[in-house]
C-alpha cells in the first residue's frame, strides 16, 4: 500500500507569547483536498506555514512521497519543496501586468516556454483575455484566479490555499470555490485547504481536520465529521449543535422534550448531553406545551425559530418558509431527527449501538 502523498506527524510549534500548534498529525493521499478548519487563532494557518516552509517546526515531521521535507534536524528550504501557495490577500505584484505575475516563478526557463505555460495557465482559470491587465484594473475573484494562475504555473506537487475567498462576496465566493474544486480535481492534484468556514470546508474537503487552540480535535471523512463528532467542540463547531441534557433508561435517552429511542452502553441513570441542530428539532401546537417561540428569522426557503424550554435550556428549529408562529407562542418542542443524535458523557462522545455503525458503513 503506497504512502500517503502528504504527512505532518506530531507537529509543534511555539511562539514567545504562546503555543500555536500542538501534536497535529493528518495526511492527505494522492489527488485529495484536505479542508483544514477551526476558529481565529486555533492554529491552521500556522501548519500551513510549516508545510510551505516559511516556518520550522520545533518538533514532527512533516514528509512529501516518502520524502522527508522538515524535522528538527532536516529543512528543506520552500523553494525547493515543490509546493505552491495562494495567499488570503492574492499577494500579487502590483507593477506587473496579469502575464508578468503568473510567468514570474517561471524566470530560469526559455522565453518560449514560458509563453506556452503562462497562457495554459491563464487559460484554464479563463483569464486570457487580461493577460495585459495590471492588478488594480481587475475585480477581487479576478485577482485570486491570478494568484491561483501563478501557483500553479510551475506545477507544483502540492498546492496550499489560505482562506482564499475569505475578501470576496458571497456570491462570487460560492462561484469560485466550486471552480476551484472542479479545477483541483481535473488537475489531480493534492491540496490543502485552509478555512474558518464551516460549510465551506465540508464543501471542498475530501477529508477534514478540524482544529482548535493548536491542536487537531478530529480528522476524517466530512460526513463522519458532521454526523459523529468526537467531542462537543466539533458538534459545536461543525453543525451549530445545542445540548440537550439526557439521563439513560432502559428504552433509550430521557430528556426534557420527551424519550429518544437511541440505546447507548452506559448504565441506566447515566446523565448524558444530546447534540442537536435546528434540523433535529420539531414543535407544534398539539399536545401539552413544554416550551415557548422566543423569536423568528426568516431565510427564505425555511423560518428559523429559538424556542425556550420550561428549564430555560434555548433550541433552534427549522420550519417551512409558510409555517409561522408569534412569540410568545407555547409550544410542544419533540425531537424530529430521524437518526442518531450526538451523545457526550463526560465530554467523551459515546458509540452508538452496533446495528447503527452497520447501517452508517454500509450505506
Amino acid at each position: 500500500m503506497n504512502p500517503p502523498f502528504l504527512e505532518c506527524h506530531h507537529l509543534e510549534k511555539a511562539y514567545p507569547a504562546q503555543p500555536a500548534v500542538r501534536d497535529v498529525t493528518f495526511h492527505a493521499n494522492e489527488g485529495e483536498i484536505l479542508a483544514v478548519v477551526g476558529p481565529s487563532g486555533c492554529g491552521k494557518t500556522t501548519t500551513l506555514r510549516l508545510i510551505a516552509g516559511f516556518e520550522r517546526p520545533d518538533r514532527g515531521e512533516i514528509r512529501m512521497q516518502g520524502r522527508l521535507l522538515s524535522n528538527e534536524q532536516t529543512f528543506v528550504p520552500p523553494e525547493k519543496r515543490q509546493i505552491g501557495v495562494v495567499f488570503q490577500d492574492y499577494a500579487l505584484f502590483p507593477h506587473l501586468t496579469v502575464y508578468e505575475n503568473v510567468a514570474f516563478g517561471l524566470r530560469r526557463q526559455p522565453p518560449q516556454e514560458v509563453n506556452q505555460r503562462v497562457s495554459e495557465m491563464l487559460d484554464l482559470v479563463g483569464l486570457i483575455h487580461l493577460a495585459k491587465r495590471m492588478p488594480h484594473e481587475l475585480s477581487g475573484g479576478e485577482r485570486q484566479r491570478v494568484a491561483l494562475a501563478r501557483a500553479l504555473a510551475p506545477r507544483p506537487q502540492v498546492l496550499l490555499l489560505d482562506e482564499p475567498f475569505s475578501s470576496l462576496d458571497m456570491d462570487l465566493r460560492l462561484k469560485l470555490r466550486e471552480e476551484v474544486r472542479r479545477l483541483l480535481k481535473g488537475l489531480q492534484l493534492t491540496a490543502v485547504f485552509v478555512t474558518h468556514d464551516q460549510e465551506e470546508a465540508l464543501f471542498m474537503g475530501d477529508r477534514l481536520a478540524v482544529m482548535n487552540q493548536g491542536v487537531v480535535q478530529q480528522f476524517d471523512l466530512p460526513e463522519r465529521i458532521f454526523s459523529q463528532p468526537v467531542n462537543p467542540f466539533v458538534a459545536e463547531f461543525m453543525g451549530n449543535a445545542n445540548f440537550l441534557p439526557g439521563r439513560v433508561v432502559s428504552e433509550g435517552i430521557e430528556t426534557e422534550i420527551g424519550l429518544i429511542p437511541q440505546r447507548v452502553p452506559l448504565p441506566a441513570g447515566s446523565s448524558v448531553e444530546l447534540a442537536v441542530r435546528a434540523d433535529d428539532i420539531g414543535f407544534d401546537l398539539n399536545g401539552a406545551a413544554n416550551g415557548v417561540i422566543l423569536s423568528r428569522v426568516f431565510k427564505g426557503v425555511i423560518n428559523v425559530y429559538k424556542v425556550r424550554l420550561h428549564s430555560g435550556l434555548v433550541l433552534e428549529a427549522f420550519q417551512p418558509h409558510y409555517r409561522y408562529f408569534p412569540e410568545g407562542q407555547p409550544v410542544r418542542i419533540f425531537a424530529d431527527a430521524g437518526h442518531d443524535l450526538a451523545c457526550f458523557y463526560n465530554g467523551i462522545a459515546v458509540t452508538v449501538d452496533e446495528n447503527h455503525l452497520d447501517r452508517v458503513t454500509k450505506g
